[in-house]
């Protein structure tokens, strides 16, 4: 089984993080091929740049997805997921989504943690449209660029802990999803110091594409995510093009 991660932005320092994290929870037998963005935001910090990392995200899907038995999107604000699901004939898993997933099965109470005040909304706003909002009971930030974890992994680790005891002694959380790409595998450093369990997304989300994988499940040809059928689409590469013009 071969499996795609996407990272539309263009660090290749956080597609490489996700994709150690993707290939420690794979199965064995499980390929990862991990891609980074080739135009867009150098990293997702704001709405106006995540609407440009969803064109980056169907090129780089309608590039590379050949060949594949699903995708998994390494950035945190699940970008592009329901357009992907429209478009492409694998089952498509979003980090955030997967991470919330796997925080529902231990636990009735969720935090959700990652990079900058800017961003609190917007995770909000996705936590409520996956359907979370009822379980979600706070989303905190680290006041650091997503960068820092590479730059300053001192001050990332000690402003997460930070936000980590807001979540679980001001909010109640009984587990926190590690809601940022550039935080992969830190909930590993940081589980010993925290009493409720830390969930990384991409931890979560390959293991369910390998699920759906084994589980075969038809793609719908009714509803909001089957292929909307042949479209004119202008100034597109080839590949995403093509992914418009007939049903796959």
């Amino acid at each position: 089984m071969k499996i795609l991660v996407i990272n539309p932005n263009l660090t290749q320092a956080v597609t490489d993080a996700v994709a150690a994290v993707a290939r420690r929870f794979a199965a064995s037998g499980t390929e990862i091929v991990a891609v980074t963005g080739e135009f867009g935001p150098q990293v997702i910090g704001s709405r106006a740049e995540n609407a440009i990392a969803h064109h980056g995200v169907l090129d780089l899907a309608a590039r590379h997805h050949a060949g594949c038995g699903a995708v998994v999107l390494g950035v945190s604000l699940d970008t592009g997921l329901l357009a992907l699901r429209e478009l492409l004939p694998i089952p498509v898993v979003g980090m955030t989504e997967a991470g919330l997933f796997g925080a529902a099965l231990v636990a009735t109470k969720i935090g959700v943690l990652t990079f900058g005040a800017r961003m609190v909304p917007a995770y909000e706003e996705l936590v409520k449209s996956l359907g979370f909002a009822d379980r979600v009971v706070g989303v905190d930030r680290v006041e650091l660029p997503p960068t820092a974890t590479f730059s300053d992994p001192q001050a990332v680790r000690r402003l997460s802990l930070e936000a980590c005891a807001r979540l679980v002694g001001g909010q109640g959380a009984e587990a926190i999803v590690m809601a940022g790409a550039a935080m992969a595998g830190l909930n590993e450093t940081l589980q010993g110091e925290v009493p409720v369990p830390l969930v990384d997304g991409v931890a979560c989300a390959v293991p369910l594409a390998e699920m759906l994988v084994r589980l075969g499940l038809p793609k719908p040809t009714a509803g909001s995510l089957a292929h909307p059928g042949a479209r004119s689409v202008r100034g597109l590469s080839p590949e995403l093009a093509a992914l418009f013009r007939a049903k796959p």
